[in-house]
């Protein structure tokens, strides 16, 4: 029975906040329709019956669906992108004026003025938004309403004394109210999500992104392998050729230096071995190839100068999949050692039905976050092209959190 009370309550009141926000638009035409017949007998009756309410919709239309999509997003968890199209930048030209993409002005300010409604006119989510306030209106407006009316009915009833009234129409909001606002999700989902053309644009221009950020990663991986290889191991290789041909050269007349030439070149041999191990390790660790993303992570973790506890099952995923959350997790947990000055750190891989889950949480001294140009900003681009997203919670003081997100198959 409380259950049912609560129930009742929270529908009554989300379907009053539906219903304020889908019945907006037909209210301020039927204020412009009262305005109207007011000014009978005007000849200037047309402007509050037409032009006001037209252009009240329009101006209405784009803000009624961002209240629908958070109303959704809030009690569903359903996501709906908006699908609006981003207007070209504004640019300065030779002449001193400035191009919007649809005309020249004296300043930037007024390009952008000129160019946000030409624009949004011009966009196709703007009339999908029009087509929407008036089919939600009529469908999930018309069901917020009923428990309403019937409160109202039931408030009317037992304040006039016509208790069958009172009870019928308490009975019929009380009834209706937890299912009054349900048909918002529905309805915005089919009406308001983005036109397929819209949707495929955005994932083009997506890719074409993950594309160049790919490109300049792969650019700037083959300049550190051979710059590595150039200051190092090369040289390295360099010396020891000079050192053998010493050897070489002495081994008749000086044999005690041959001897101390060969134990330097040896020793350097040794070196350059480990340097060009390292450095294959850094492009993919042969852990990684041989025992997987889990064993990665804990071979780094012992290997790590940060006291690490990892939280981990066993999973089998693609190689790109791996390598990407393995270098990820190493740049997190560097991050927390150079800027957070943390002292420990937790990570915690597991699969949550078709997605990997790797949350990184460190004790250091917060304040991160996904900047322009910042490391996170490149973490999360580099996850994007697999789909993947970051979340970064790191409050002033810490701790800091940062849960990714990748879609995946598993086995």
């Amino acid at each position: 029975m409380t259950r049912w009370i609560v129930g009742a309550g929270t529908g009554l009141w989300r379907a009053g906040a539906v219903a304020a926000t889908t019945m907006a638009v037909p209210a301020l035409w039927a204020a412009a329709v009262v305005l109207a017949v007011w000014w009978v007998g005007s000849p200037w009756t047309w402007i509050p019956l037409f032009v006001l309410p037209a252009v009240g919709t329009l101006g209405l239309s784009r803000p009624v669906c961002r209240w629908v999509r958070a109303l959704v997003a809030r009690w569903t968890g359903t996501e709906i992108p908006p699908g609006y199209q981003e207007p070209p930048p504004v640019t300065q030209l030779s002449t001193g004026f400035w191009w919007n993409g649809y005309t020249y002005a004296k300043s930037a300010k007024q390009a952008r003025e000129e160019q946000e409604w030409r624009h949004k006119l011009r966009d196709p989510a703007t009339w999908r938004d029009l087509r929407f306030v008036e089919i939600v209106a009529l469908t999930a407006g018309v069901a917020a309403l009923v428990p309403l009316a019937g409160i109202a009915l039931a408030a009317l009833g037992f304040a006039t004394s016509s208790y069958v009234a009172g009870v019928a129409g308490l009975l019929v909001g009380i009834g209706t109210a937890p299912y009054g606002w349900r048909l918002l999700a529905p309805v915005a989902v089919r009406f308001l999500r983005p036109p397929a053309a819209t949707t495929l644009a955005d994932r083009v221009s997506e890719l074409t992104a993950q594309r160049a950020d790919t490109t300049i990663a792969q650019a700037a991986e083959i300049r550190r392998i051979e710059r590595d290889l150039h200051d190092g191991a090369q040289a390295r290789l360099v010396a020891l050729g000079l050192s053998l041909a010493t050897a070489e050269k002495l081994m008749d007349t000086d044999p005690a230096q041959a001897k101390a030439l060969l134990q330097e070149a040896r020793t350097g041999a040794a070196t350059s071995l480990t340097e060009l191990r390292e450095l294959v390790q850094g492009i993919n660790p042969p852990v990684l190839n041989e025992r997987g993303l889990v064993d990665a992570v804990r071979a780094f973790a012992l290997d790590s100068p940060l006291e690490l506890t990892v939280d981990a099952e066993p999973l089998t995923l693609d190689p790109p999949i791996e390598s990407a959350a393995y270098f990820a997790v190493v740049e997190l947990v560097t991050n927390a050692i150079r800027h957070a000055e943390a002292g420990s750190a937790s990570i915690s891989i597991a699969r949550e039905k078709v997605a990997l889950v790797i949350v990184v949480e460190d004790n250091g001294r917060g304040g991160a976050a996904v900047r322009p140009g910042g490391g996170l900003e490149g973490l999360q681009r580099r996850l994007a092209a697999f789909d993947g997203t970051l979340e970064v919670a790191s409050p002033a003081g810490g701790p800091t959190r940062v849960k990714m997100t990748v879609p995946c198959e598993s086995s």
